[in-house]
């Protein structure tokens, strides 16, 4: 397969091809396995396919409840007007969730610590946020982060980040987590008076849910 795009949106249409052309039966999808590409204009992050009708307004506000740092699913809504039904059936008894990435990120104040990291050493390799993680395992019966990890990596004066995921639905997850790190990466690139370079995603197990075939 391809392993670079324009964008976002170019992405999305060529993975749609692809993976209904080439995936594999598998768990009510169709997918294909260890998929990484690289997306050259982070910035545009807009998923304007017709067919997937994608909402930049939710997705804004996703980022603005990740921003918050809160885990519950009532600030979510507080933001958007509404808690959309996935987030309801992923949350606990508290309604509280482990897939705000913006709260993994602010664990343990990761965030600051990637930042200060690449503002003393260009070159740092440790400037990496974990989120997906074994020591939480007796709290993910309901709601089990997709994402690894993100690394961020300067290259010629430029932020790059990578992304690592178990697992991307590419109908939502892709569409709507690829706005939150691209987001994460400007954001990060401003706290760093830097202009941004590529964004690099991968997926263990890309795929497609048999019912948007």
């Amino acid at each position: 397969m391809e392993n670079k795009f324009y964008n976002a949106n170019h992405a999305y249409n060529y993975l749609w091809d692809h993976i209904r052309e080439t995936g594999v039966d598998f768990d009510n999808t169709k997918a294909i396995f260890n998929c990484g590409f690289y997306m050259e204009n982070p910035t545009e992050n807009y998923i304007t396919n017709k067919e997937r009708n994608w909402k930049p307004d939710y997705a804004e506000a996703e980022w603005q409840w990740y921003l918050s740092g809160d885990p519950s699913i009532n600030k979510l809504g507080e933001i958007y007007g509404k808690v959309p039904p996935i987030w309801e059936k992923m949350a606990d008894e508290n309604n509280m969730v482990r897939s705000n990435y913006g709260w993994q990120w602010q664990r343990n104040h990761q965030l600051d610590y990637v930042i200060n990291k690449l503002k003393n050493n260009k070159e740092t390799r440790h400037a990496a946020i974990s989120i997906y993680d074994c020591k939480e395992h007796g709290t993910y019966e309901f709601d089990t982060p997709c994402t690894y990890a993100v690394q961020f990596t300067i290259l010629n004066d430029k932020l790059n980040m990578s992304v690592y995921m178990r697992s991307n639905d590419l109908w939502y997850g892709f569409c709507n987590d690829q706005y939150q790190f691209s987001s994460l990466q400007k954001y990060v690139a401003e706290r760093l008076s830097m202009d941004l370079g590529w964004y690099y995603h991968h997926a263990h197990n890309m795929h497609i849910y048999n019912n948007k075939l």
